[in-house]
């Protein structure tokens, strides 16, 4: 039986949404949303756009640094609930900007009123 990729991609957003909260241990930037998963055609590559609810660019590279830290804990972890595929995909994770694109958009359209 073969997964689609867009099957497969929403079947690892659902997994990995429990997984990247418990395994990345750094709570300064609380709780870690994954927004998109965009699985390649062959399955070797999944792109994990995710996003936290603070602006700070200090706080945005302290979250991709511990994302990355846990990165092969991650994909074990993964692994260990998505037994139906014969190969787990590399993740590359993404900081998706569009909440804070559209945070700013909203405060300057604030100030216009």
């Amino acid at each position: 039986m073969s997964i689609t990729t867009d099957r497969l991609a929403s079947l690892i957003q659902r997994e990995l949404a429990s997984i990247v909260n418990q395994e990345v241990k750094d709570k300064s930037f609380g709780y870690i949303n994954l927004t998109e998963v965009k699985v390649t055609k062959d399955v070797s590559f999944a792109t994990i756009y995710y996003t936290i609810l603070s602006d700070d660019p200090v706080i945005i590279e302290k979250s991709r640094v511990s994302i990355d830290a846990a990165k092969v804990t991650i994909r074990m972890e993964l692994a260990k609930k998505i037994n139906n595929i014969r190969k787990i995909p590399d993740l590359i994770f993404k900081y998706d900007e569009a909440l804070a694109y559209g945070n700013k958009i909203d405060k300057i359209l604030k100030t216009i009123k």
